[in-house]
């Protein structure tokens, strides 16, 4: 506030955040240099906290909101607390929307992305986000996506990156293959109601089973993730423990691999049974057009399954082939039959079927007919055993061969290592994890750096080539193949070995690869010599708080895991995983449904600006509910909070001069002894200093955002309680200084437009987010009352206010002469009093 400003403390000030706010934002976007972070200081620890980078759609939503405050007031308060933040911000920017939406519009998909992103941009500036923009990534332009062809290329030296032909997924709506990560509920990620295909075509995938183990492994090392995502980490990886084992097909050449985690008890085997969509299954309905119609009405079955999110559940079906498949331990000749709960893309499609000791083996068993053997038994009669029968510990083999009277356990591994002995099988390692398919046939990508040529084969584009730019302005609307394909000069090239007539690649790369490793590219966002330097990166990583939505648990999350292990194997890198601690928000719901653009639901956070304020609108999103939970929308909290901010900077502002004066004439600290106080001013800094302590603990320890406001709401009651007692003296001018000085900073980190323009009227100069974060003095921070919650016969009667060193006696005096206790306690026998020291008295009573 410049000295020819005043303030006249006769006129109130009306809170007008629709000047206050535009005008600081102006002063702040001059200063490119406001939120930069220093790649490296000494004395000064670093903080990384990230949100994840958003697809540019072209308008931010309340989810958004939402995330971003988080982040925001997270790294307002490290930088209070002394740390080098680094809090940057950039846009996935690659993608199908913006493919679809360039054929809806007509309009290239760099320019409705670039679009996109410029008003975005504008946004997120207009909600004071703190982002350093100096180090903004766009994944659509060659600058970064250069470096995920380099990156791919060094994946294909170390034979992580490779070609092959397989069964994919295929979305039809997409028009374009869907790793195993994209497939939800046998649907398209995308499109809740688009039933993924099958088909077969030659793609290329990055190794990522090679790391399957380390995956698993370092999942326990993620102690600062939540419990729920590493959950269903540890589910998708999938590891099993067994062993492969061949049975071969009787008058044939053929084999069917099973895959079993119980290989003590194939000598109970009574039948082999093979997925519907498995080559035996389909070489025996060519040769069986009545089985072929029952094998394709058990596909059916498994499509309507898998749409319905129903697999597990689905109804037991099987259909005999007549064919019989070799037990190789005993010789025995088994049934092959056709199951419909048996997946293609499962294990190996084909398991042994052992019904004496498999709950659903005995229920398919059961159902058809089939025989039933007891291979294991506990040390007990075997005639009073409930099938089915799975013990392992304290049991004992029976009817095996030369394992009988061994326990299971003892003899997987021996039976396991005589079947890879005699050439029939061998002690295996299954995951549910599959290689990751990268090859996407669309346009809007990262263009897959790889040339054929008939003379000298698949070629890599040589490094210095880099980047093979996306060519702009083409017909991407034609059915078939990728739009890459139909573009003569991206197409047609000389072969870098030979220099012959060669083609390039048309596919293009998923864009989870773009966000796999954007976060080290924001440590040097503008080398254009390599990713990102690597002192760098090793001084940022790991991220210390990363938050992000729930579901990339097993999309983003994973491949970032894989990426960054794959850069450390490079030398890019030190650190093993990219983050140390992990934040899922909740979602915003409004009328009972998530957000989003289908439902109608959408709020704009442009409308609550523009009626309530930036401030408003951010602060509500983090008050409304912890951070983790689902936030149901209500405009009147906003309105709500609006009031409440326009009261602090009413009564701010109304001592502002004063307190002004007196910090320009005194030029002192804000610490030391407060002997001299009044008991009036004791009383409201004993609260200012318990409110300090508690936002402390809540943001630093438990991120309990909404009860950090709470806090500060309630400090302004006694703030504004106290405003006769400061006009009349009884508060010396000294301790409204400390009371408003530390509301404004205790506010900075939720509404840094109101604080930023407090903090000048104050009398204090620079960012408020740079001043340091108020300590509380221990011996004021003491809670002088406690709150004791008083039940009866275990149920809540009410609560009773008593000093915090109160004896037990006081506290059951206080409890007993509450008027809704005594109440419930009229024409009731006390028969004992239970008290738990400084939480809870529960009187019993009959």
């Amino acid at each position: 506030m410049s000295e020819e400003q005043i303030i006249d403390p006769t006129q109130p000030l009306r809170y007008t955040p629709s000047e206050i706010e535009p005008r600081w934002q102006a002063i702040w976007d001059v200063d490119a240099s406001l939120y930069a972070a220093e790649d490296v200081t000494e004395g000064k620890p670093k903080y990384y906290v990230l949100e994840m980078l958003p697809y540019p759609s072209g308008q931010l939503h309340m989810g958004h909101v939402r995330n971003y405050s988080i982040g925001d007031a997270l790294a307002r308060y490290q930088w209070m607390r002394g740390f080098n933040v680094l809090h940057p911000m950039g846009w996935d920017s690659f993608g199908l929307p913006a493919e679809n939406a360039a054929i809806k519009n007509n309009i290239p998909p760099r320019e409705w992305t670039l679009g996109n992103i410029a008003e975005m941009r504008v946004q997120m500036r207009r909600m004071g986000l703190s982002y350093d923009w100096q180090r903004e990534v766009t994944t659509c332009l060659p600058d970064y996506y250069k470096w995920n062809q380099w990156l791919f290329l060094k994946m294909y030296e170390k034979g992580l990156a490779y070609r092959k032909q397989s069964k994919v997924n295929w979305c039809p709506q997409c028009a374009t293959v869907l790793a195993n990560e994209q497939v939800v509920n046998g649907r398209c990620w995308r499109h809740e109601d688009t039933v993924v295909e099958q088909r077969d075509l030659t793609q290329w995938f990055f190794r990522i089973t090679k790391y399957a183990d380390e995956l698993l492994d370092g999942i326990d090392k993620l102690d600062g993730w939540p419990e729920k995502v590493r959950t269903m980490q540890r589910n998708w990886i999938g590891r099993s423990e067994g062993a492969e084992v061949i049975f071969h097909v009787t008058g044939t050449s053929h084999t069917i691999t099973v895959f079993t985690t119980r290989i003590d008890t194939i000598f109970g085997a009574t039948s082999v049974q093979i997925a519907p969509e498995h080559p035996l299954a389909k070489e025996f309905g060519a040769a069986d057009s009545a089985l072929q119609q029952q094998i394709d009405a058990m596909i059916e079955q498994q499509k309507i399954a898998k749409e319905a999110d129903s697999l597990g559940a689905i109804e037991k079906q099987g259909v005999a082939t007549g064919k019989f498949a070799t037990n190789p331990f005993n010789g025995e000749q088994v049934p092959i039959w056709i199951g419909n709960y048996i997946l293609a893309d499962y294990g190996t499609g084909a398991i042994m079927s052992v019904p004496a000791h498999d709950e659903r083996d005995f229920e398919f068993a059961t159902k058809y007919g089939l025989e039933i053997k007891r291979v294991v038994a506990p040390n007990v009669d075997i005639d009073e055993l409930a099938l089915p029968y799975s013990g392992e510990d304290e049991a004992v083999l029976i009817d095996s061969g030369d394992w009988t009277g061994k326990n299971p356990l003892e003899a997987q591994g021996e039976m396991a290592a005589y079947a890879e002995a005699n050439g029939f099988g061998k002690a295996t390692v299954t995951y549910r994890l599959k290689d990751w398919g990268v090859s996407r046939q669309r346009y809007w990508g990262t263009p897959i750096p790889i040339v054929y040529c008939d003379e000298c084969g698949m070629q890599p584009v040589p490094l210095e080539q880099l980047p093979v730019l996306l060519p702009e302005k083409i017909d991407i609307s034609g059915e078939g193949g990728s739009p890459l394909s139909r573009v003569p000069e991206f197409v047609n090239v000389k072969c870098p070995t030979c220099g012959g007539e060669a083609k390039r690649e048309t596919d293009t790369m998923d864009t989870f690869v773009d966000s796999s490793w954007y976060f080290y590219r924001y440590t040097d966002a503008k080398n254009d010599s390599a990713p990102f330097d690597s002192a760098k990166a090793n001084y940022w990583f790991p991220i210390d708080q990363y938050i992000g939505g729930v579901e990339h648990a097993i999309l983003h999350l994973i491949y970032s895991r894989y990426w960054t292990k794959v850069m450390r194997d490079l030398g890019l890198i030190e650190n093993d995983e990219p983050a140390t601690r992990l934040f899922t928000q909740g979602m915003v719901i409004k009328n009972g449904a998530k957000m989003s653009k289908s439902k109608g639901n959408i709020v704009s956070p442009d409308e609550m600006i523009a009626k309530y304020g930036a401030d408003a609108t951010r602060m509500y999103a983090l008050f409304a509910a912890p951070p983790d939970r689902d936030l149901e929308w209500q405009e009147d909290g906003v309105a709500g909070i609006s009031r409440f901010l326009a009261r602090v900077y009413r009564l701010t502002t109304k001592y502002a001069p004063a307190i002004a004066a007196h910090e320009k004439r005194e030029k002192k600290t804000h610490a030391g002894s407060f002997a001299a106080l009044t008991p009036e001013g004791m009383k409201l800094l004993r609260k200012l200093h318990q409110t300090i302590a508690k936002i402390t603990l809540d943001f630093s320890g438990r991120w309990h955002f909404n009860t950090c406001i709470a806090s500060v709401m309630t400090l302004m009651n006694e703030i504004s309680a106290s405003e006769a007692l400061m006009d009349g003296g009884a508060i010396a001018v000294e301790t409204q200084t400390e009371v408003f000085r530390v509301l404004t900073l205790l506010l900075a980190p939720f509404a840094p437009f109101l604080s930023q323009e407090l903090w000048g009227l104050l009398g204090n100069e620079g960012p408020v987010f740079r001043a340091s974060w108020p300590v509380a003095d221990a011996e004021l921070a003491k809670e002088d009352e406690i709150e004791i919650p008083v039940q009866i016969n275990g149920k809540l009667a009410s609560v009773v206010r008593v000093a915090a060193d109160a004896s037990e006696d006081a506290i059951k005096a206080a409890a007993y002469a509450d008027e809704k206790v005594a109440a419930r306690l009229a024409g009731k026998t006390i028969v004992k009093v239970i008290y738990v020291p400084g939480k809870l008295v529960n009187i019993v009573v009959k």
